[in-house]
């Protein structure tokens, strides 16, 4: 029998001990070995919960009993996630975790202290909650060199942008839509300005890479800016608005990006709807693979935790050994030096002077319209491909002119 204990008696962890529970038999079978959970901890009291007998307030009851041979963490932030986290790890605990905010900014060392230990530190349900991922990065595309990784990462962007697209809500109605069924936080802050969706794709990239990529450097943009106007005219491109997460290897560096991107309906992406999740892995042997699912919830991610605990189990006394290396500042490529094209909206009284205006600073840009009064003292338009330095520098220049009253939009377009 392996003795585990939980940190953290929230949504997740709830849900791991929930699953642990319900699906016993089956889970002891394919472990190998039954699967007991010895201890939760979490500084609340839960009176009416049939785990109470199991709950303490101390870590130490868990950092220092010899029987528990792993830990879930799913206790969310830094800290003390990971004080505990780490203590465990030198005291020769398995950890398994789904907090991402953690495993972005300490994941190197948490996972070098591991291999010295030779046991484990797994992290599956960080990233895409309930679809796996990692694991099959790791093994199932071992033998392909990955160029890249594209990924609809945050299901709460996705579901309020999708309302925005079927529905026609404004952002701020799809916003509280989301709240009121439980899918945003009463502060959306990490989902909305993209944050959640950034420490996921540092994630990935690290582990595709070597190389630990700080999410904190990478570029990051959120939806909040995003109008139901900017939808009709993605519409009229037969495109789409999603947030995505890029990752690309170039040459010896690095590119990251989170930010809101019209893309083709064509595109493999496009459909992935709702409160789902989409990653697009590309292999130089495999090519195309598509990871799809929910990304979040309680049973989903929990789901993936246990996946991690049976996996521990059956390979008790080895270290899974992927890791990557501590990297040097200037891994990551700066946005600026990076080539996109741009869709652009721009108020204004006098029309053909701004179309003159855009077409001598961009050159060939690709002019939109739609019938909506709101938008008629608008000029649009889709920018050549630039680097995005020149790109913004003409979008300053513009910004200048006397007859621009307003730049109201920038979003990147890609192609299929």
């Amino acid at each position: 029998m392996v003795k585990i204990a939980v940190m953290g008696f929230g949504i997740v962890g709830s849900g791991v001990v929930e699953v642990i529970r319900k699906n016993s038999e089956s889970i002891s079978r394919k472990a190998g070995k039954k699967i007991d959970v010895k201890y939760i901890l979490d500084i609340r009291d839960f009176p009416d919960s049939p785990e109470k007998h199991l709950l303490t307030k101390n870590v130490e009851d868990i950092l220092n009993d010899d029987e528990v041979s792993i830990v879930v963490e799913v206790m969310g932030g830094i800290e003390p996630a990971y004080t505990y986290t780490k203590r465990a790890l030198l005291s020769g605990k398995h950890v398994v975790t789904s907090n991402k905010e953690l495993v972005a900014t300490h994941g190197a060392e948490l996972l070098h202290i591991a291999k010295e230990k030779n046991i484990n530190y797994l992290f599956e349900a960080s990233v895409g909650g309930g679809i796996p991922i990692i694991r099959p990065l790791n093994q199932c595309l071992a033998a392909n060199q990955i160029s890249e990784i594209v990924g609809i990462l945050n299901g709460t962007t996705n579901y309020i942008l999708t309302q925005m697209i079927k529905e026609g809500r404004s952002f701020e109605d799809a916003l509280q839509d989301a709240q009121e069924k439980g899918y945003a936080e009463r502060n959306p802050a990490a989902d909305v300005e993209g944050h959640d969706a950034c420490r996921k794709i540092a994630i990935l990239s690290s582990l595709t890479f070597g190389y630990h990529v700080d999410s904190t450097r990478i570029y990051t943009e959120g939806i909040t800016k995003i109008s139901i106007e900017d939808v009709k005219y993605a519409e009229q491109m037969g495109s789409v608005i999603k947030l995505l997460a890029v990752s690309k290897k170039i040459g010896e560096k690095i590119f990251a990006r989170v930010s809101p991107v019209i893309i083709p309906k064509t595109h493999p992406l496009a459909g992935v709807e709702d409160v789902f999740n989409g990653i697009l892995v590309k292999g130089d042997a495999i090519g195309d693979v598509m990871f799809y699912g929910r990304g979040a919830g309680k049973l989903p991610t929990a789901s993936a935790v246990v996946a991690d605990i049976i996996d521990i189990v059956k390979n008790i006394d080895r270290n899974n050994r992927f890791i990557w290396s501590k990297s040097t500042n200037d891994i990551l490529i700066d946005i600026g030096e990076t080539t996109s094209s741009y869709f652009v909206r721009v108020k204004t009284d006098d029309k053909p002077a701004v179309i003159n205006t855009v077409s001598k600073a961009f050159g060939n840009c690709n002019f939109i319209s739609i019938d909506n009064p709101k938008t008629q003292d608008e000029v649009a338009f889709v920018t050549p491909e630039r680097k995005e330095k020149e790109l913004q520098a003409a979008l300053n220049n513009i910004n200048n002119v006397p007859f621009v009253n307003a730049v109201c939009s920038v979003i990147r377009v890609e192609k299929e």
